[in-house]
């Protein structure tokens, strides 16, 4: 019986990531990004302690390997977000290029 090569096929190179710290280092935060984070954690730990009652809205998608799809997600997002900033803190939830696993979905034991 042969045994034949279906995994991982379709990988050219691997190539090491950068650790957070020094992805931090070498791409710091904006001042909009980081009043922007900033602005959002806030909103939230009020909604969440009864201080804002607004409904929070975490909206995916999942994930996304398309930067300019990103972008476009993101801006239209922010159109509807401000258009409902009174009733709605809508947060954009997503991972860009989500890690997969090899071994598809695990029941639950």
């Amino acid at each position: 019986m042969s045994i034949y090569q279906t995994d991982d096929v379709r990988i050219s190179q691997i190539k090491e990531l950068l650790p957070p710290v020094a992805l931090l280092e070498r791409y710091p935060a904006t001042e909009t990004a980081s009043e922007t984070v900033f602005n959002a954690r806030e909103a939230i730990h009020k909604i969440l302690h009864g201080k804002d009652d607004r409904l929070l809205v975490i909206v995916g998608p999942c994930s996304i390997h398309d930067p300019k799809a990103a972008l476009e997600y993101g801006q239209r997002l922010k159109t509807l977000r401000d258009a409902h900033a009174g009733e709605l803190e809508v947060v954009m939830r997503v991972y860009f290029e989500k890690p997969r696993t090899t071994v598809g979905w695990k029941a639950n034991q």
